[in-house]
């Protein structure tokens, strides 16, 4: 449904078959051939000059039940990069690199918000500032797509998000990547594809970053582009639904520019997984995360048996606890669907009903709405992580609204080299847009 990141995460979504290697964002060569080998996503790569030391990425405390959402608990410097090493490692994976003007300062922020439930909990999440551009600016929110190690997240790794973070700063504007919950130094395991608890995370990063920008004596306008890859993609929708509907009065969307986002789960996505316009290792990856995620929210199942057939009954729901890596989580996983499923969660996963159906309508619909900023879709025809057909129907759902939604199609490319091409498209109009 949605794929991992870092830069080779979120670059996890390129394509096997066209699988390129690129210099990786500060990443590891192992970083990078996991995140392809999962969901297949081309590598960044950036120099050493690049990446500072970073802080100890042990989790974050205690829940602040004491604390407003958004309040700003610690920010960590991370990264200081030049306006001229960030145009060539943008030019290097072949982004546009035309409206990069500024060198960039990132930083963790480390701030209150809920869990699923509503419980007080911590989330963490990148914040890029321009080194120039003025004192009042705009706000790029930048949701990355699936990953399931917390260390690959925007604040502790260098993913597809950190490229972004680095070009749409550099072109003037703050950038806000959340990590979600549970990935990053946030507590607990990441609800994935959980849709309220990504949204209200990430709107609480953007109240956070407001705080972190006055500490550096810079003013956030109300402008937010909201825009995200792959899972990212499904959550940028959901976001400027959620700031559309007034959710802060600080906070407004100036325009919505998701990547191949999973907007159309029950019609598009899953039957996508058995029907082979998803890549194997990609489905069983997606699949996987998913149900275990969503059975520890719901409790779908009593055993893993029940869902999984033996070996992998025994390991799946170890492997997505968020400690694994890229790479332990490929090695541990079965070829394809077939081997991975019982008969019978297969036909239900063909034909959901009851809970397991509730909870693919709670987490749907993202596109249902009626956005009053403008809308730009990105797709490709040559995606097997996220079909194009998502965006047709997101397309059709803001149809029905009154709004009709530009779409760019990318062709026959892969996942992340959707993303690489989107990217330089949104940060130029992102400059037209001011």
């Amino acid at each position: 449904m949605v794929t991992r990141h870092s830069v080779v995460n979120d670059l996890l979504m390129t394509s096997r078959s066209s699988r390129t290697s690129r210099p990786a964002i500060g990443l590891t060569a192992v970083a990078a051939a996991v995140l392809a080998a999962v969901c297949a996503a081309p590598a960044l790569a950036a120099p050493a000059s690049a990446t500072a030391d970073r802080p100890d990425t042990a989790r974050a405390g205690q829940a602040h039940g004491d604390r407003a959402r958004g309040t700003l608990l610690s920010v960590t410097p991370l990264q200081q990069v030049s306006r001229e090493e960030i145009a060539r490692v943008v030019e290097a994976n072949g982004t546009d690199a035309s409206t990069v003007r500024h060198g960039v300062s990132t930083y963790r922020l480390t701030y209150a918000t809920i869990t699923p439930t509503g419980e007080p909990t911590t989330a963490s999440a990148l914040f890029a500032l321009p080194d120039g551009g003025g004192k009042r600016l705009s706000t790029v929110a930048e949701h990355h797509g699936t990953m399931a190690y917390r260390g690959g997240a925007p604040s502790t790794g260098d993913d597809f998000s950190t490229l972004a973070a680095w070009l749409y700063s550099a072109g003037g504007r703050a950038t806000v990547a959340p990590d979600y919950l549970g990935l990053g130094t946030g507590p607990g395991t990441h609800p994935y594809v959980d849709t309220a608890s990504s949204v209200s995370a990430s709107v609480d990063a953007l109240r956070a970053a407001r705080q972190a920008a006055a500490r550096h004596g810079r003013t956030l306008t109300r402008d937010v582009h909201v825009t995200g890859f792959s899972q990212g993609g499904q959550v940028a929708m959901a976001v400027g639904r959620e700031l559309s509907r007034g959710v802060d009065r600080h906070l407004r969307v100036r325009s919505l520019a998701p990547v191949a986002g999973p907007y159309d789960i029950a019609g598009q996505e899953l039957p996508a997984i058995f029907d082979g316009r998803i890549d194997d290792s990609s489905a069983v990856y997606y699949l996987s995360y998913f149900l275990t995620a969503q059975n520890r929210l719901h409790h779908l199942y009593d055993d893993p048996r029940e869902v999984y057939r033996e070996p992998y009954a025994s390991t799946v729901e170890t492997l997505f606890d968020n400690d694994h890596t890229e790479q332990e989580i490929a090695r541990g996983l079965a070829p394809n669907i077939k081997a991975l499923l019982t008969d019978e969660w297969t036909e239900r996963l063909k034909h959901p009903t009851g809970k397991l159906a509730e909870v693919i309508e709670r987490n749907d619909g993202v596109c249902d709405w009626a956005p009053t900023a403008p809308v730009r879709l990105h797709t490709s025809t040559g995606d097997r992580d996220v079909p194009i057909g998502n965006t047709t129907s997101c397309v059709r759902s803001l149809a029905e609204h009154g709004v009709r939604a530009k779409v760019t199609n990318h062709g026959d490319r892969d996942h992340g080299d959707t993303y690489l091409r989107a990217i330089g498209q949104n940060a130029n109009w992102y400059a037209r847009l001011g």
